[in-house]
């Protein structure tokens, strides 16, 4: 045994020397890039810069929908919801929207009424919600008039 232990060679020691190399050579290397650059010699694009054209302007108007109480759950176990919202429109759309507002507000209180209290509490339940309202006004008022739902207040009391 003694023997063998004696002739068995030690394995071969881990090469700490690329380490020793690698290191080094990674810092000067990101050092120079990063003075290359802060230096000017390197020449990067501007992050948002435009390329000669202006951006096209954005007209949007939003459309307040009036705040709504509406009670959810059976008649045992009833719960009070507090909803307010404003609809995103272009503005050669916002008089014909806002003439179509009382029709949300009836699309709003059926589709909200019909819910059960624990598809509101569950956490990623507005996200759906909203998708299912702002569907709901863009067939009220007709493809392209509404942009978005813009949820102001959603509480449940």
């Amino acid at each position: 045994m003694t023997d063998a232990a004696a002739t068995a060679e030690p394995p071969p020691k881990s090469s700490r020397r690329w380490i020793l190399i690698a290191f080094p050579l990674a810092l000067l290397l990101g050092g120079g890039g990063f003075y290359a650059t802060w230096s000017g010699l390197l020449a990067v694009p501007e992050i948002g810069a435009s390329r000669g054209e202006p951006a096209p302007e954005v007209s949007v108007a939003y459309v307040p929908l009036r705040e709504l109480v509406v009670t959810v759950g059976a008649r045992g176990n009833t719960s009070q919801l507090l909803f307010s919202a404003d609809l995103e429109v272009d503005v050669a759309n916002e008089r014909a929207v806002a003439a179509l507002t009382p029709r949300f507000i009836d699309v709003l209180n059926s589709y909200l009424r019909a819910l059960e209290p624990e598809e509101i509490e569950h956490p990623a339940a507005l996200v759906r919600l909203r998708a299912q309202m702002l569907r709901r006004m863009q067939i009220v008022a007709g493809e392209g008039m509404v942009r978005d739902l813009l949820i102001i207040e959603f509480v449940l009391r």
